[in-house]
Parts: C-alpha cells; sequence; structure tokens
C-alpha cells in the first residue's frame, strides 16, 4: 500500500511539471503595434507643424531660427504634457525623447548643421508614425 502511494504522489508530481512546462511555453501575446497604440496620443498635426517648420529653416542653414521655432514646441509639448502622456505613456517618452534629441541638437554650443537636419527629420518621422490614422 505504501508503495501504490508513492507511485500515486511520483505520478502526480510527473503530471504537474509536464503541465507547467507546457503552461511556460506558450507565448507571450504579440504586443500591439505602435502605430495603432500611439495613435491613442491624438492629433499631432500641431506639434509637426512646428517641427516641419524648424527643419525648414534647419534645411536652408538657419539653425538660429530654427533653434527658436523648436522652443515653440517644446513649450506647446510640455504644456500638452498633462493630457497626452496618460493616453499613451510609452508613446508619448519614444516622442519625447525624439523631442529631446532635436532640441539637444540645436541648442549645442556649436550646432552641427548635418546632425540638427537629420534629428529634425528623425523627430518629423516619429510624429508620422505615431499620427497614421489607424
Amino acid at each position: 500500500m505504501r508503495l501504490d502511494t508513492r507511485c500515486g504522489i511520483v505520478i502526480v508530481a510527473a503530471l504537474l511539471a509536464v503541465g507547467m512546462q507546457a503552461g511556460c511555453s506558450r507565448q507571450a501575446p504579440a504586443p500591439a503595434p505602435v502605430q495603432a497604440t500611439a495613435a491613442k496620443l491624438g492629433d499631432l498635426s500641431a506639434f509637426r507643424r512646428i517641427a516641419a517648420d524648424a527643419a525648414t529653416m534647419a534645411n536652408d542653414d538657419n539653425l538660429t531660427a530654427a533653434k527658436l521655432r523648436i522652443k515653440d514646441l517644446e513649450l506647446s509639448w510640455d504644456g500638452a504634457e498633462a493630457g497626452l502622456k496618460p493616453r499613451a505613456a510609452a508613446q508619448w517618452h519614444v516622442l519625447d525623447k525624439a523631442i529631446d534629441d532635436a532640441l539637444a541638437a540645436l541648442r549645442a554650443e556649436h550646432p552641427d548643421a548635418a546632425q540638427c537636419r537629420q534629428k529634425l527629420s528623425a523627430l518629423l518621422q516619429t510624429i508620422d508614425a505615431m499620427h497614421a490614422p489607424l
């Protein structure tokens, strides 16, 4: 009788181990596409318009004007943070980082025109990816 109990315990333990392995082998659900989730940030056209203005100025080698215009983006973005960030925090941080990168390039002690253009272009691409319709 003791042998039967031990065999039963071993069988139950083996079944539990197999069941746990099967449960662990499940793949996590695929994350929502960035575009679909990021669209939760809402209308980004005002931010894009300012970034596009700054990019145009940088493309014309007018980094001083681009630096002034990007300040408008910084102020409007910071002013909208409380309303946008709770909607999609991860995407907000991605866009915030792109804005910060553009700001840093334009505010460098000796701004590099090519780097400024690249950062502004990357910012516009980030906005476009997040602003695309679902």
